[in-house]
């Protein structure tokens, strides 16, 4: 798992589809979704921490371009 692509083809795999319309809305809320998968053990361990790593890394940068507006 290596992109945001990768995360959402995982969250598919479950029928989850994620679209706000405000790309950290919809990172936020890929993440809610996932962290419940993972509670459900619908997910292996390894395969969760490397979707959470990556949702959370692009949910700092977007919010780092946005400050730097």
């Amino acid at each position: 798992m290596n992109t945001i692509w990768d995360v959402q083809q995982l969250l598919k795999r479950f029928g989850v589809f994620v679209y706000v319309g405000d790309r950290v809305a919809d990172l936020q809320l890929m993440e809610a979704e996932l962290k419940e998968l993972n509670q459900s053990q619908l997910v292996e361990p390894k395969e969760f921490q490397m979707a959470l790593l990556l949702l959370r890394h692009e949910i700092q940068k977007e919010k780092d371009k946005l400050k730097n507006r």
